[in-house]
């Protein structure tokens, strides 16, 4: 039963609830206190003052109620509470509570002004200190003065005003003068005394001012010689990786050939860059490939924590489980070798050894290089992207380790597409799907759709624009059933944090997603951890998937060309039949002679065994192939491949692509004008519009008037908020129109599920819901 005796304050409060450990214990009695923006729980009141079993912040929190007693708060990430109260009224406390107090959070985090610190020597503290108080104590002085003479002026006037009103009488003017004099004397004494104070105020402030002006001056110059220094050193790192680039072709004995990669450096000059090339390894060399394996059968999404950690040349971190190489060579046949030395380590290594010369090869059907069939004519550009130079680093240089979605930035480092649109770009390549859906083999459809998942980067290769965050009630729709088969309706489910939900169907499959990320800005490169799950859903059979991205890297922010890496472990998992493939996306190196964006993997059965292999570069192509054969022995297992299959080759965009953001063919057609959309849709938000056209000076002043809009929105619902609470009224939070929140059973957790009506309303052509937005 929840505690009646719980505490209430300002900004406090506390109280026994239940939370939910797992399926075995239920929900436990736990000790929760809700203080300073911070939620967090205890098994009893005495551990307040040494362990605290957990932690959410509640400016990023999601904050849902499930039924009369329960209610849910998560971070979006990895915490999540389940939290049951002993009666609706204690829960409908503590739900307004928690909204409350996310909302003075998030107040206090925007109106926070930014401040730079500086680290001064112990005596320029001592001495700041002295002069704060001396100057606080004569201010006090000052001000005393200031309220003496205005009591004494007061009666001044009021005795002269008297005075004017008196009849001639010498005897009653003789008292008034007196009292007069009496009374300017005591103003003259006050006012010397506030001269003489703000004299020697002033003589204080005089003194101070010039130390105080070399002070910042100097800090000023501090600040720059920084600056100055960081792009020295970046420039200085950028050709060390130029020359190391030129220098490992001839440093190897033999005659490697050229990389039909598109070339990426980091030199300062940009035709250099388009100029420069890299080189493929010798046919004898290696690279490795870890596999992670479980103690247990349990498989979960546990992102590797090498996953969110940025690496300045991209090469792989350090404490990483010693592998067995892996060697691309050329043979008469194709082979796996797997050593699994579970007793030992966490990790088996796995080489792959395969002949591409006699291997067999299959396309899916020719869809993925022939191209699109459209029936309705869609446009294939965009207007080109005007020339408005702007320095990236001088604005990104003030938003070192800070959360760059929650920092303004102006749409000249955007591309004109939101981030649903974005995100719906990951099904240009569905027709994977498809062919996953046609396979009997359960291990060959996972391999299939390994290919889509890393089908999905193919064109961030070369777009390093900034896609339009999009505002809280944002949709999009992609309605492509006509061409490609397919129909995506994307919401912004939530502005802190920013989350999206998608849902995309095709004639065999359906697709689903929530998706929120972490951004952080390390001063030489920009990282992005995705934080949200996938799922997929084919119809035959009910197999259902799930996976998460990996981390997405942009480097060169302060000098150099702009280039973007994939980085990472990707798991996913078939739920029903315990299946699992474990992709490895390679991290980008200078140093390294074997071709770059590598994506390697297995797809093993519930008990680790391999059955079969996926290798390709995210930017290019996928090839798979199982595992007919086992030999060697049981330490040093050898199996035999079958002919690699094509599963996927990236369809290139145009050769002059670089003028309209490096967009291909379906992202110009994302933003293209559609009439019957929903209100909220994407196409009509008028500042990416107007970057699209090429006006981005009225782009960004019309993005400044819509998020104060949307500030406007979000302060008018905290102020409803408030005035409920004042009154002891339930506040319905902010719901999603085309997603409910739901338990997924998948995950353990709550995400949001489609909840089916948007296609419905829209052939009614109903859209008397949606809220004014743009």
């Amino acid at each position: 039963m929840g505690d009646p005796k719980s505490q209430h304050g300002a900004q406090e409060m506390k109280g026994w609830l239940f939370k939910w450990t797992n399926y075995l214990k239920g929900y436990q009695r736990r000790w929760f206190v809700l203080s300073n923006g911070l939620l967090s729980y205890y098994r009893n009141p005495a551990e307040m003052s040494h362990t605290c079993r957990g932690t959410i912040s509640l400016h990023g929190a999601l904050i849902h109620t499930v039924d009369a007693c329960t209610f849910v708060v998560s971070n979006g990430g990895t915490q999540t509470f389940h939290i049951k109260a002993s009666t609706e009224v204690e829960r409908q406390q503590w739900v307004t509570a928690l909204e409350l107090a996310k909302a003075k959070a998030i107040q206090a985090m925007e109106s926070e002004e930014e401040e730079e610190e500086y680290q001064d020597n112990d005596n320029q503290n001592v001495e700041t200190a002295s002069v704060i108080k001396d100057l606080t104590r004569r201010l006090d002085d000052l001000q005393a003065c200031n309220d003496l003479i205005f009591k004494q002026g007061t009666a001044l006037q009021r005795a002269l005003a008297d005075l004017e009103m008196l009849e001639p009488l010498s005897s009653e003017l003789t008292a008034k003068f007196k009292t007069v004099n009496e009374r300017a004397t005591l103003f003259r004494i006050a006012a010397n005394a506030m001269i003489s104070t703000s004299n020697d105020y002033l003589q204080l402030a005089q003194q101070q001012e010039p130390k105080w002006k070399k002070m910042l001056q100097h800090e000023r110059d501090q600040k720059v010689r920084i600056e100055k220094m960081v792009e020295q050193l970046a420039r200085q790192h950028s050709h060390l990786e130029e020359a190391a680039q030129h220098a490992i072709p001839s440093a190897t004995l033999g005659g490697g050939h050229r990389s039909s990669h598109p070339a990426v450096t980091t030199s300062p000059s940009e035709d250099e860059e388009d100029n420069a090339e890299f080189y493929d390894a010798q046919e004898s060399d290696t690279f490795t490939l870890t596999i992670p394996i479980a103690t247990s059968n349990s498989i979960s999404h546990t992102r590797d924590r090498n996953d969110s950690q940025g690496s300045d040349d991209g090469s792989s971190s350090e404490g990483d489980p010693t592998p067995l190489p892996v060697s691309d060579s050329t043979g008469a046949e194709s082979f796996l070798i797997v050593t699994d030395s579970t007793a030992a380590q966490t990790s088996s290594p796995v080489t792959i050894i395969d002949d591409l010369d006699n291997t067999t090869w299959r396309s899916n059907n020719g869809s993925s290089s022939t191209g699109m069939t459209t029936k309705r004519k869609r446009r294939t550009r965009v207007p080109d992207k005007p020339n408005y130079p702007l320095n990236l680093w001088s604005i990104m240089k003030n938003c070192i380790g800070k959360d760059l979605s929650k920092i303004p930035m102006p749409v000249n480092f955007s591309e004109p597409l939101s981030m649903l649109q974005r995100l719906t770009e990951d099904y240009e390549y569905a027709d994977i799907l498809d062919r996953a859906a046609e396979c009997s083999d359960s291990y060959e459809q996972m391999a299939f759709v390994a290919a889509f998942t890393v089908s999905s980067y193919a064109t961030t290769s070369a777009r390093t624009g900034k896609p339009f965050n999009p505002l809280l009630g944002e949709t999009y729709e992609c309605d492509r059933t006509d061409d490609l088969g397919w129909r995506a309706i994307s919401e912004q489910v939530s502005h802190h944090p920013p989350m999206l939900a998608q849902h995309c169907e095709g004639k065999k499959w359906r697709c689903w997603q929530e998706f929120t990320m972490a951004s952080k800005f390390r001063g030489k490169y920009l990282q992005v951890i995705p934080l949200g799950t996938a799922h997929l859903e084919f119809n035959s059979g009910q197999q259902h998937y799930t996976w998460r991205k990996v981390t997405t890297t942009v480097h060169n922010i302060i000098v150099g060309k702009l280039w973007v890496d994939q980085s990472g472990d990707m798991d996913i998992v078939n739920h029903k039949e315990g299946i699992k493939c474990h992709l490895k996306y390679i991290p980008y190196s200078y140093f390294s002679r074997d071709s770059q964006r590598k994506v390697k993997g297995v797809v093993m059965n519930s008990n680790k065994e391999v059955k079969w292999v996926v290798q390709g570069t995210w930017d290019s192509k996928i090839e798979i192939a199982p595992v007919i054969s086992t030999s060697g022995t049981p330490d040093n297992p050898v199996y035999k491949t079958g002919p690699y299959i094509l599963a996927w080759k990236r369809r290139m965009p145009p050769e002059d692509c670089e003028k309209y953001y490096s967009f291909t063919e379906l992202a110009c057609q994302l933003n293209e004008p559609e009439e019957g959309v929903a209100p909220t849709d994407s196409r009509l938000r008028p500042d990416q519009r107007l970057m699209e056209d090429g006006r981005w000076d009225e782009a960004n002043a019309e993005k400044l008037r819509l998020e104060e809009k949307q500030r406007a929105a979000r302060r008018a619902r905290e102020h409803e908020a408030e005035k409920a609470a004042a009154q002891g009224l339930p506040f319905e939070a902010y719901e999603p129109l085309w997603f409910k929140k739901k338990q997924d059973p998948y995950t353990d957790s709550r995400c949001y599920i489609y909840n089916g009506e948007y296609w419905d309303y829209k052939s009614r052509g109903d859209w008397s819901r949606c809220p004014n937005i743009f």
